[in-house]
């Protein structure tokens, strides 16, 4: 099938590219490289651009005779979101809108999206299942589940098909070590662990220890990239066999808080990490781990990466060999 990839120089949209061509799909990437990496990109022409370009995009999608777009190209900070909710809604839903339109006036048949499990908020059961009230506490689950609402009323009017993937924390790294997670500013937790331990960073900050968890620290599902990758695959190849649309959570099912994910790495990197506490950040629900019970069932999905060790090891390996990330 030929893919286009928006985003597919960042960190989720990279691994999935390399999936792709592994399972023989022609892809090309268009990305803006404000967060991306033009050396996370192999094996495909990566195309510098904008999703608000509606002509840009009509025009890959006739070059390359694009049958299906992975849309990964979002702003996706969550405390970043709260300070500036303008430039959450103008990139993910006014940006996200253009795409759509570009899709339909091309007739683009497929499109699987990259969500969040930030569209829910604070939880009211736990595993969340898909059916759990969506009501964000931030712009950005506020931004997806938008963009999630026109994708629906586009399949209703313009008959799109699309999966739209929800998932909680993306971490890890190829098991090659060639590719891995590099954010400026870093936010995610596993990167920023890891850098501690490597000296690049004097303690780690944990932000709030007065959450109602076990242990006072937020917690969290954590699911390898790579994991992620196969999962939009299937919901792309199960759409092209006839699948209808669907919405679909991404996570291991197990919860962790921040302070075992300390310990883990320490296991991992066989030395301890200093972290000190902050107050919370704003807009963070204590605890949010996903029920993945509905990919497992119609897609057959598994993760191949089940434990938080498996997953820290692949980041271990990619931080330890690039320390400065792709500057390396």
């Amino acid at each position: 099938m030929n893919i286009l990839v928006t985003g597919g120089a960042g960190y989720i949209g990279s691994h999935t590219v390399r999936e792709l061509i592994n399972r023989n799909h022609r892809v090309v990437v268009l990305d803006n490289l404000s967060k991306g990496h033009r050396a996370a990109v192999k094996g495909v022409e990566l195309i510098e651009g904008e999703t608000a370009d509606r002509d840009l995009l009509k025009k890959l999608f006739a070059k390359y005779d694009v049958e299906a777009v992975m849309h990964f190209a979002a702003s996706s900070l969550v405390g970043e979101s709260v300070r500036q909710p303008s430039g959450y809604y103008r990139n993910n839903v006014v940006n996200g809108l253009s795409l759509l339109d570009a899709i339909v006036e091309s007739s683009v048949r497929y499109l699987v999206f990259s969500s969040t499990a930030a569209v829910y908020g604070e939880p009211r059961e736990v595993p969340i299942p898909e059916e759990h009230p969506a009501v964000p506490t931030n712009p950005y689950g506020a931004t997806k589940l938008a963009l999630e609402g026109a994708m629906r009323w586009y399949e209703d009017a313009y008959g799109l098909r699309y999966a739209s993937l929800r998932y909680f924390n993306a971490a890890g790294a190829d098991p090659a070590g060639d590719i891995g997670e590099d954010h400026e500013p870093e936010t995610h937790l596993i990167p920023l662990v890891l850098k501690t331990a490597l000296g690049l960073m004097p303690c780690l900050e944990i932000f709030g220890s007065d959450y109602p968890t076990p242990d006072g620290t937020c917690v969290r599902d954590y699911i390898h990239v790579n994991d992620l990758a196969d999962a939009h695959i299937l919901a792309l190849e199960a759409m092209a066999a006839g699948a209808p649309s669907k919405v679909y959570n991404l996570g291991n099912g197990s919860g962790y808080s921040v302070l075992d994910v300390v310990r883990a790495a320490e296991y991992v990197v066989g030395r301890p990490v200093k972290v000190s506490y902050a107050e919370r950040r704003q807009g963070d629900p204590a605890v949010l781990v996903a029920g993945s019970d509905k990919i497992k069932g119609e897609l057959n999905w598994r993760p191949r990466f089940a434990g938080l060790r498996d997953i820290i090891e692949t980041a271990w390996l990619w931080h330890r060999g690039h320390p400065g990330g792709f500057r390396d």
